[in-house]
């Protein structure tokens, strides 16, 4: 065996060996790369904004965590200040001043959020979110859109009946199918779905959960106006409106799409980018919600490695480097990559359109933009496959489907992004 097929056979043994393991040889199903038919990577590190794989090979990478990385891998302010945090022990069981420090920023950068819990994780925030918003209403319907995902959790997995407005089906096995009509799924982007949910359910609904920029089935940005009547339509029925921000907070600014937007939800959960790549959720809102949860009222949640002094260190030094000027000029160079695309697919004579808010993109191959998820799904998922290879086999990591979002980041420099260009330009043409 020669040195080059020895190094490829490093990453094929770690594939079968978690194949052994795992459900899939996954701990996600996403990392399995089904929907674009290659073997799954195995990623052993990362700097900045590339990965390398077990074999030793580098790709520029667009997943970027799945949206936390947003300073780059190993970031030296991030590494040193969990460095620092390590040495003094892991989870002490016990408030640790570093979640003060922490929640402090959030609240400082989301005035909407003026308190808040952590949590492990996004789907954690969200199912408890949803808890709270039914006790505070005492009522038990949950509007959610078609397309976005909130998490796991089995109310929220849940996908669309036979007309608007209907109540949901389940959207996974193991979901009851009684848990699922308490969920209604609907359009986004479609103001009068959204009235007609509130008429046929008057008094009903305990809360609308939105992703204010849908980022899960593909970007989806709001239309114009209607983040504003999903609060409007929110409060004239007293049900909540709670924004899952765990991608778009401080991703779309430090104030998240609803500081981009100057719609304020009663409810907001956070994850991905304040945990600077370390496992995390939150929610949070207005003092009165909020003082519903335990121990102080009567809404249980609890996690043992919540507010985690790791994960605290690694978003406080993250949330340190998010200042406007770099947002500004992180959004300058999506600019350009978006440019770019576009005139690499026009002179490939590819039909494609972007998605996009802010520094958020997707390449959908299809011909106009999607304003919901249903126009996502009607994308050429085929089309997305053959470019996602054509694209890895030239050193670019995309996120491995249709509908994820593109995260390029502040790693991403000028020279990054021009071989973003010039590779889809090529894999286009191919």
């Amino acid at each position: 065996m020669t040195a080059t097929e020895a190094a490829a056979s490093v990453q094929d043994g770690l594939r079968e060996r978690a194949a052994v393991l795992f459900p899939g040889g996954v701990n996600s199903p996403v990392r399995a790369f089904g929907s674009v038919g290659r073997a799954p990577l195995v990623l052993t590190g990362g700097d900045g904004p590339w990965v390398r794989d077990a074999n030793g090979h580098r790709y520029l990478d667009l997943v970027g965590s799945w949206g936390a990385a947003i300073l780059g891998h190993a970031h030296p302010a991030v590494v040193e200040a969990v460095r620092a945090a390590a040495l003094d022990g892991f989870a002490l069981g016990a408030t640790h001043p570093l979640e003060v420090e922490l929640g402090e920023a959030i609240t400082a950068a989301m005035p909407s959020i003026e308190r808040l819990r952590f949590t492990s994780s996004g789907t954690e925030a969200v199912m408890s979110a949803v808890r709270l918003a039914r006790a505070a209403t005492g009522r038990e319907l949950v509007v959610k859109f078609a397309g976005a995902y909130h998490g796991h959790s089995d109310g929220l997995l849940v996908e669309a009946g036979s007309g608007v407005a209907t109540l949901g089906i389940p959207g996974s096995a193991g979901v009851p199918p009684r848990v699922a009509e308490l969920t209604v799924v609907l359009p986004f982007n479609d103001p009068a779905a959204l009235d007609e949910a509130f008429e046929r359910h008057p008094a009903r609904i305990a809360a609308v959960v939105v992703e204010p920029v849908v980022a899960n089935a593909g970007v989806i940005a709001p239309a114009p106006g209607y983040l504003q009547h999903l609060r409007d339509a929110t409060r004239a029925d007293g049900a909540l409106l709670i924004f899952d921000e765990v991608i778009t907070g401080f991703r779309l600014g430090r104030g998240g799409a609803q500081g981009r937007f100057g719609v304020e939800p009663d409810l907001t959960t956070l994850g991905k980018v304040i945990g600077g790549g370390m496992p995390i959720g939150a929610y949070g809102g207005r003092r009165e919600l909020m003082e519903l949860v335990a121990p102080v009222g009567p809404v249980y949640q609890a996690g043992t490695l919540s507010g985690h002094p790791l994960v605290m260190a690694a978003g406080i030094a993250t949330l340190r480097e998010l200042v406007p000027e770099r947002y500004a000029v992180l959004e300058e160079r999506v600019d350009r990559l978006a440019a770019g695309l576009e005139e690499a697919a026009t002179a490939a004579g590819r039909t494609v359109a972007i998605g996009r808010c802010g520094p958020l993109l997707t390449l959908f191959f299809r011909e106009s933009a999607p304003v919901d998820g249903a126009a996502a799904l009607a994308s050429d998922r085929a089309a997305f496959a053959r470019f996602f290879g054509a694209m890895l086999d030239r050193g670019i990591l995309l996120p491995p489907s249709q509908f994820e979002a593109w995260f390029p980041g502040f790693a991403h420099g000028d020279a990054e992004i021009d071989r973003i260009v010039a590779a889809a330009g090529e894999a286009l043409a191919a």
